[in-house]
């Protein structure tokens, strides 16, 4: 019994660290593309407003198929395939590969805003996800 306790928190430790490496690492990369300073609440602003992109369709935010609470499974707006939570502190491979996280940021950022992110947004919605 004690010893799975001591491998949870070993892995829930390695898991923290896989996020904070990739995090810390984008965070640098942005930086070093002109981003002087993050701020939560504007990464919450950009999840949770709404967007008309060019493409015919309603509008829509990051919420639509993330929803409001980021601990609790989403659902594609378009295909209605399950989108795991995106809250770190209830899902251990979000946020963890940088690969991954720029990934998401081109494909939904086209889809949500109808371009693609800046440095300083997506800095900003990373700094804000992290705390979820």
């Amino acid at each position: 019994m004690k010893t799975t306790k001591l491998a949870l928190a070993g892995l829930l430790l390695i898991g923290s660290a896989a996020h904070a490496g990739a995090i810390t690492s984008l965070l640098q990369d942005y930086q070093n593309q002109g981003v002087a300073a993050t701020n939560a609440k504007d990464g919450e602003r950009l999840w949770t407003s709404n967007y008309k992109p060019a493409a015919a369709g309603p509008a829509r935010s990051c919420t639509t198929c993330h929803g409001t609470d980021l601990r609790q499974p989403g659902k594609h707006a378009r295909t209605g395939k399950r989108i795991e939570p995106m809250a770190v502190s209830v899902n251990g491979k979000r946020l963890s590969e940088v690969k991954k996280i720029e990934k998401w940021f081109k494909r939904n950022c086209k889809w949500t805003l109808g371009r693609e992110c800046t440095s300083q947004e997506k800095a900003d919605i990373l700094v804000w996800l992290k705390s979820q």
